[in-house]
């Protein structure tokens, strides 16, 4: 745990954080932006995405109750692999992550211009849109500012009303399901496998799981950790993926057959189920909707920007940020100066990016691969720190973990070549800083040789994706060098053998060792304890 911060989050509150992160604006747009892709096959798109996650996702369940930290996505890199590699995995968490309050912020916008429509024109924000998404970014910043237990409750409230909207959806829309609807448009899988890979990474499908390592980040905070963080972890995927999926399979059903005239590539709404809900003439709903519109992705920014707030702080606690940003307020135990900095960073991400539509692609993009180094991690621990205490060892982790590694660069893959060029490109100009770091902290400098070998893997991987993005299929806007199916073959061919160096190259960090000696003492600390309590007590005897 990190110095400062307070341990006042129950399994519940955990589990609300991860439902709360996932039930965002993915539910309100990533059905149509999956259809358009995939058609009803994005059903389908929904399963497979959640199976993806699932596996990455006990992953992090065994590292989150084994070192609860605060940002432990920024924080395990480093233990695992040294300073280079946690530098590029902390940069890259900072940098998705605080891109995801703009983007939830612009969704509640973009669902407000069905009555406002002066917010929004010809798909843009305009100016009184953007200032409308600027104070929802202020107010998950309050919300935020006071302390995590004000923080927790208010998402615990949130969650639950997050949660009922999207099922009198399911309810209500099934009412008006039609069979047919299945092979409209061009039949069940209008646009192939490729379509359906497409709407996983790119359609919202990835996009809307991407809040289920909130426990992770937050587990500094969690009362106990060792039990909480992957239990939360786990509910909140499995309840997400069955709701994800209804939503899909109702919106599907639902749509006129008018509206697909055209095909599924061309079904377009503003508010997706809101408007579908007026052509249905379910008036009653469409207020409904709206004002869950403004709930759910408010919801997710509030713990979007908690969570980012985290990862500003773990990444200075490993020395690779200024460190005013490792500031913690003693009274609230609330890190308010990284708190400020996520508060500005959000800004910044809202201007480029004019729609949800638009954004949700390299956001998905930039946060895949902030998932990479999580399984190599997990095994790396178990060759690095085999003594150190793990409350979820998983059974068949190095098989678990490959698995996990292979559909997570198959994601990216998937999101194609223009997302991963911005996305790459953006983390290695990022080497700059960290050069700057180098330079300027003495303390970082040593044993740099053996921090950048042990990364240079992930460069290599980094450009090994990107040079398969540009070659492999046009169905995933390569150039076509490498047709499909043999690009799939390539990409899982090479992700296999990034694995394998990635858990090679790790070694026992000074990091690593401080968590071991920690966590020893922190037992010798109970056993103490302990003891002393049972020698107080008097036998009856004695008495």
């Amino acid at each position: 745990m990190t110095k400062g911060l307070k341990r006042e989050l129950n399994l519940l509150d955990m589990i609300m954080l991860g439902l709360g992160a996932i039930i965002g604006s993915g539910w309100l747009f990533a059905s149509q932006k999956a259809a358009n892709l995939a058609g009803p096959a994005a059903i389908v798109s929904w399963i497979i995405g959640g199976a993806a996650i699932t596996f990455i996702a006990l992953v992090y369940a065994e590292m989150g109750a084994m070192l609860p930290v605060a940002g432990g996505l920024v924080r395990y890199p480093q233990y695992s692999h040294g300073n280079f590699v946690g530098y590029i995995m902390g940069f890259s968490c900072i940098t998705a992550y605080s891109t995801v309050i703009a983007i939830e912020a612009e969704a509640v916008v973009q669902y407000m211009s069905a009555y406002a429509p002066s917010l929004y024109v010809h798909h843009f924000m305009t100016l009184s849109g953007w200032l409308v998404t600027l104070l929802f970014i202020f107010l998950f910043f309050l919300l935020n500012y006071f302390s995590v237990r004000i923080f927790a409750r208010i998402n615990n409230i949130i969650t639950v009303l997050k949660f009922i909207t999207p099922l009198l959806v399911i309810v209500v829309f099934l009412t008006r399901f039609h069979p047919g609807n299945l092979h409209l448009g061009g039949g069940f899988a209008p646009f192939g496998m490729a379509g359906i890979f497409s709407a996983v990474s790119s359609g919202g499908v990835v996009f809307a799981f991407l809040g289920f390592r909130a426990a992770v980040i937050l587990g500094g905070e969690a009362k106990n950790p060792g039990r909480d963080v992957p239990l939360a972890i786990i509910i909140a995927i499995i309840l997400s993926v069955a709701l994800y999926a209804l939503l899909q399979t109702c919106f599907v059903g639902a749509v006129p057959a008018a509206a697909l005239s055209k095909g599924w590539g061309n079904l377009v709404f503003r508010a997706p189920f809101a408007d579908l809900a007026l052509l249905l003439g379910l008036t009653w709903l469409a207020p409904v909707l709206f004002a869950d519109a403004l709930i759910s992705p408010a919801g997710t920014g509030n713990i979007y920007t908690a969570s980012t707030s985290r990862l500003i702080l773990a990444q200075a606690n490993n020395g690779l940020w200024w460190s005013i940003f490792a500031g913690i307020d003693e009274k609230s135990g609330v890190p308010r100066p990284a708190l400020w900095l996520t508060l500005v960073l959000s800004i910044v991400w809202t201007a480029p990016f004019p729609s949800w539509n638009q954004l949700v692609g390299v956001v998905s993009g930039a946060v895949l691969f902030t998932y990479m180094v999580g399984p190599v991690s997990a095994l790396a621990f178990r060759k690095t720190a085999p003594e150190m205490h793990r409350p979820l060892p998983l059974k068949g982790l190095p098989a678990i973990a490959l698995v996990a590694f292979i559909v997570g660069t198959l994601l990216i893959y998937w999101n194609g070549w223009r997302t991963d060029m911005v996305v790459v490109t953006v983390d290695l100009c990022s080497l700059t800083l960290y050069a700057y770091f180098m330079i300027t902290n003495e303390g970082l400098r040593k044993d740099l040789g053996k921090n950048v070998r042990a990364g240079i893997w992930l460069v290599a991987y980094m450009l090994f994706l990107l040079a398969a993005s540009y070659a492999g299929s046009e169905r995933f806007g390569g150039h076509n060098i490498i047709g499909y199916p043999e690009d799939l073959l390539v990409v899982v061919g090479g992700a296999i053998g990034f694995f394998c160096w990635g858990c090679a190259s790790a070694f026992v960090t000074p990091d690593i060792e401080a968590a071991i000696l920690a966590q020893e003492k922190s037992e010798k600390t109970l056993s103490e304890r302990l003891h002393e309590e049972q020698g107080s007590v008097q036998p009856v005897g004695g008495l």
